[in-house]
């Protein structure tokens, strides 16, 4: 019996704030790294996932000024934490981030696959 391709859902973990001394133009660059990398997931056959798309129209509709307030600590964080705990696995991109490292550590303690590269990643297809 083969194995038969199976549609994961992969949280693309990669860095947001690491490295831009919060400028605008590089963050949304991070953020376009880590939708870029999902669209290829999502092409395999995967449910690609980050945490990014769903905080962000959070933080703004509860009013964040930025990085820097309590609105970001309360929300940014605690939505990825929330959304690895149903996924199936992590998918880990680009430069060194804080926040992406704790992201593989929380999937290896819950026992979830994590990649460090597009091409470990099985196709669901």
């Amino acid at each position: 019996m083969t194995d038969v391709p199976r549609a994961l859902m992969i949280l693309v973990a990669g860095p947001y704030r690491s490295g831009t001394d919060d400028d605008p133009r590089k963050l949304e660059a991070n953020v376009r790294a880590m939708n870029e990398a999902a669209l290829v997931l999502f092409r395999a056959g995967h449910l690609p996932v980050t945490g990014e798309a769903l905080a962000l129209p959070l933080l703004e509709t509860a009013g964040s000024t930025g990085p820097h307030d309590a609105l970001f600590q309360e929300i940014f964080h605690p939505v990825a934490e929330r959304l690895l705990s149903r996924c199936d696995a992590v998918l880990r991109i680009g430069g060194p981030s804080e926040g992406a490292d704790r992201m593989v550590a929380q999937a290896l303690a819950q026992g979830k696959d994590v990649y460090t590269g597009l091409a470990a990643v099985p196709d669901a297809r």
